[in-house]
């Protein structure tokens, strides 16, 4: 795959409580931006690969709002790694020479269902005759998760207490200032410390300014061969390496298991790392856009991508290693925490922040001289997750 496939073209809507726009709304407003930036027409896209979590929503739902006829289409849904699972099935599909041009979009609008805690079902264990373990983690949401994995990681690593909350303050305050600098995100206004530390306890230790709120929103890619990118004479990306690696609930059968890391992210890093031929991430890297359901998932994931070395995330943190200065900007689109969660489109709603990045778009928040991406994307529960790594680049 590594330089064989581009992303000539992609969009993105305005994240946040979009009562008065509908599902189909929010495709077309990232649809028709991703098609527009391709230089193509809807006549042009071959195939189709549409996430979104919600039962009722079909892959009608994406033809219907795109007028894209009758082409194969197909609809993803794999929790919170929905939209990134969109985009690898679009990424193969164009590797495989099975397509030259086709689509990968994603939606979510959970606000139109009133409070949504972003749950994702499992129904490995939320069974009402679930026993033992499964019985504990079965009704676990998001931040639980979290919370578990970071107790433990402190614990393990003999992190302070006063040392792991600063570190996860930073990480709000540094994302919350870049979705200031972000005019598609959801939250616009920056917070202090005082105002993250303050904020009402979600699950000890984290506020609930740690965890990212559900969203409404919506994502698209228009996926190409690099030969079509270069003959459609559009600024483009190219995708240097895919991982992907699902879990079997080892958290919950293995007494091994150690909960201070996601194992499905550290392999999945190594298998996109091999593909781009990237042996010292921590070097290669420039830029990173890290799947920041909360502060805990974030810390975490700089240790199992390569960004930091195992038990030196929160000192990473600490000395401005992940700030827009720093030695690997991260989530400088201000991440899920500034954006929302919408698990259908996350995965490429992230994408959209590299794509602009090394395409010379971020505005006031474009890296200088920026050549390599990574892209980590996470679904699941407690002791067993899917995690999709992306490393994507400039052409060569």
């Amino acid at each position: 795959m590594n330089g064989k496939v581009a992303i000539v073209g992609m969009g993105c809507s305005v994240a946040g409580v979009r009562s008065q726009c509908s599902q189909e709304d929010l495709l077309v407003e990232a649809g028709v931006a991703a098609i527009d930036a391709a230089g193509i027409t809807s006549a042009d896209i071959e195939a189709s690969w549409f996430g979104c979590t919600s039962v009722s929503a079909n892959h009608a739902l994406l033809n219907f709002s795109l007028k894209l006829g009758y082409t194969a289409m197909t609809k993803v849904s794999n929790a919170g790694a929905t939209g990134a699972d969109a985009l690898r099935a679009a990424y193969v599909a164009v590797a495989s020479g099975a397509y030259d041009i086709v689509l990968a979009a994603g939606v979510e609008k959970p606000t139109d269902g009133g409070y949504s805690d972003f749950a994702e079902g499992d129904p490995l264990s939320m069974g009402s005759s679930a026993v033992g373990a499964d019985a504990v983690v079965g009704e676990f949401r998001p931040p639980v998760h979290s919370a578990l994995y970071l107790t433990r990681y402190a614990n393990a690593f003999a992190v302070p207490p006063e040392r792991l909350r600063s570190a996860l303050t930073k990480l709000v305050t540094r994302s919350r200032r870049a979705g200031a600098r972000n005019p598609k995100a959801g939250f616009r206004t920056p917070v202090r410390e005082d105002e993250v530390t303050s904020s009402p306890l979600s699950v000890a230790p984290l506020t609930v300014l740690d965890c990212s709120q559900a969203l409404d929103g919506a994502a698209a890619a228009i996926v190409c061969s690099v030969a079509t990118a270069k003959r459609l004479r559009r600024r483009y990306i190219v995708v240097e390496g895919l991982g992907v690696a699902s879990g079997g609930l080892e958290g919950r059968v293995k007494q091994s298991y150690d909960y201070t890391s996601i194992p499905e992210t550290r392999i999945a890093a190594e298998r996109a790392y091999a593909m781009a031929g990237i042996t010292d991430p921590a070097q290669e890297i420039g830029h990173a856009q890290i799947f920041d359901l909360t502060t805990a998932a974030e810390l975490l994931a700089y240790e199992d991508l390569g960004l930091a070395p195992r038990g030196k995330a929160v000192e990473a943190v600490l000395n401005g290693d992940f700030e827009p200065e720093g030695r690997i900007p991260t989530n400088t689109d201000g991440g899920l925490l500034s954006n929302g969660y919408q698990a259908g489109a996350a995965g490429l709603r992230q994408l959209y922040e590299a794509y602009l990045q090394l395409t010379d778009r971020a505005g006031e928040r474009q890296i200088p001289d920026l050549r390599r991406s990574v892209v980590h994307t996470v679904g699941g529960a407690v002791g067993s997750f899917t995690a999709l790594v992306q490393v994507v680049g400039r052409p060569q």
